[in-house]
């Protein structure tokens, strides 16, 4: 089952109890004060992993408790502190704030975390408190409460290469035959009806991810079909690979098909319709004679890529220049990014609330 939105409650670890205790042993009668401070409660972190892939495991569990902080002791022994309580998700999950509806933290790439909700610290024991005027204290400080928050997560699946086109434009099939991933095939629209991952493997240990995106139709961008709940998933992708229908076996014109499903990307963001594309003909089975295909390229005056994922025409072409895209896009990160320098704070993302500040 494929989840990719949540809601639950976090709370962090109480801080343990100061204890009121004095020194008794023989031939000492005035030991004076040895309670020992309660320990800090333990603090709920959220991290992001490749081991999981939804935001399943939310799903039947909405509340999450860090361990709390334990009690302080006679003879000066301080309470344990409490354990923290890691929460692992899919990297590109996105947390937010529910009640202040603020982002917390975008968890945009593996083995990164966050402190959502602090443990609270110990109370004090009565030895904190003797002074030359009060060398026999009977206070003690309770322990502070952790934090809690009521948090929404949203999955934004992390992908190079996402693949859009109407419904039965043969993305399923296509992914298929590039990867080992084994989303639904069938001759009926909307066959997939969530994101599929498949990892592509090249020559030389060279590999990148593909997602399958639900077919999209227009009105998407506005809640019609399937497109509407996984549009967001588009948005993590780096290039978008485009795939139109040769035959027009989906009811729609390959050209008239192009655009709508242009017109649905800009109009959900316009971010994302900037993304680098490439467009694909698929079933080239049905065309045989290449009339249909060399009617799109004069129409499109783009460049296409024709494919069948039924013979697997194309298939290894197309691999090879889907990684020369990103192999682009990588060296132009790599020439922007320099390392060691701060980020000034007037550059810094928007979009994410300091916890602290909350």
């Amino acid at each position: 089952m494929f989840i990719d939105q949540a809601e639950i409650y976090v709370k962090a670890g109480d801080g343990g109890n100061g204890c009121v205790s004095f020194r008794r042993e023989k031939f000492i009668p005035k030991g004076g004060p040895d309670g020992g401070d309660g320990g800090k409660g333990g603090s709920v972190i959220i991290r992001s992993t490749r081991s999981h892939t939804t935001l399943l495991d939310f799903a039947g569990k909405h509340h999450w408790t860090a361990q709390r902080g334990g009690d302080g002791k006679g003879k000066n022994m301080y309470g344990k502190n409490g354990d923290d309580l890691i929460i692992e998700v899919p990297a590109g999950t996105i947390i937010y704030d529910y009640d202040r509806n603020v982002i917390l933290k975008d968890l945009d790439g593996p083995d990164q975390e966050v402190c959502v909700a602090r443990g609270g610290r110990g109370g004090k024991g009565n030895k904190r408190f003797a002074t030359p005027s009060n060398q026999t204290p009977r206070i003690a400080k309770p322990g502070k409460a952790g934090q809690e928050r009521h948090l929404k997560l949203e999955l934004k699946l992390i992908a190079d290469i996402g693949l859009v086109g109407l419904p039965n434009a043969g993305k399923s099939t296509l992914l298929s035959r590039i990867s080992a991933a084994r989303p639904k095939v069938a001759s009926y629209p909307f066959t997939t009806l969530q994101p599929h991952l498949g990892i592509v493997e090249l020559s030389d240990y060279r590999r990148f991810i593909v997602a399958d995106i639900p077919g999209l139709i227009e009105g998407s961008h506005k809640g019609q079909g399937l497109g509407h709940d996984f549009l967001r998933h588009i948005e993590r992708t780096r290039i978008i690979l485009h795939l139109l229908d040769i035959s027009g076996s989906n009811g729609m014109e390959p050209v008239k098909s192009y655009h709508a499903i242009r017109h649905e990307l800009s109009e959900y963001s316009p971010v994302l319709a900037q993304k680098p594309e490439i467009i694909v003909a698929a079933k080239m089975d049905l065309d045989p004679q290449k009339k249909e295909f060399q009617t799109l390229c004069q129409e499109m005056n783009k460049d296409i890529i024709p494919i069948s994922s039924v013979t697997g025409s194309g298939l290894k072409d197309l691999s090879e220049l889907l990684w020369k895209e990103i192999d682009k896009l990588n060296a132009e990160i790599t020439k922007k990014d320099s390392p060691g320098l701060p980020v000034p704070p007037h550059l810094q993302d928007e979009n994410e609330t300091d916890i602290n500040e909350l």
